[in-house]
Formats: C-alpha cells, sequence, structure tokens
C-alpha cells in the first residue's frame, strides 16, 4: 500500500503542487473542516462515482485517522486503479501541523 505523511503532502501544497486528494469521510466530518481543495466522496458513494477517480494519476485518500482511506485504496487497487496513496494519520494528523 503506498502511503503519504501528512507533513508531505503539506509541504507539497505549500509548494504549489496540484493534488488530486479525495476525501472518503461523512459529510459531519467534513464540516468540521477538510484540506483546501479536497474532492468529499463519501467512502459509501465511492462504488458510484468511480468515473470522478482518476485510474492512473496520483490520488491521495484521506480520512479521519487513515483506516477508511486505507479500505478505500484497497477496492479501487482491486478495481484496477494506480497512483493511489493513503494519507497515514488522517485528519487527525494533519490537524496538529
Amino acid at each position: 500500500m503506498n502511503i503519504i505523511e501528512p507533513e508531505q503532502l503539506k509541504e507539497r501544497l505549500s509548494k504549489g503542487e496540484q493534488i488530486t486528494i479525495i476525501d472518503v469521510r461523512e459529510d459531519e466530518e467534513v464540516a468540521m473542516g477538510m484540506i483546501p481543495g479536497a474532492i468529499h466522496i463519501p467512502i459509501g458513494l465511492i462504488p458510484e462515482r468511480l468515473d470522478d477517480i482518476s485510474k492512473t494519476e496520483e490520488v491521495v485518500l484521506v480520512c479521519r485517522s487513515g483506516h477508511r482511506s486505507g479500505v478505500v485504496q484497497e477496492y479501487l487497487e482491486r478495481n484496477g486503479y494506480t497512483g493511489l496513496k493513503n494519507m497515514v494519520g488522517g485528519m487527525l494528523e494533519w490537524e496538529t501541523l
């Protein structure tokens, strides 16, 4: 499983890199804040929103702690997606930076 640390993502974003970030948390969770520019696709909607996710480009998956985004990463990889990275520690780690 490919991963990215929150510090690495934050540094790349601060340098102006355009990175596709998909936040798989539920509506009430993202209402408390998201990474700027992230796309919100709740985990339960991933199967019906596959066309909204690049199959080959780098995509960073985010959730609260890194568990659900890891589950989504495994699901997408089984369906032929490459370039996926799970942000370890999730938003819990991101918010401490």
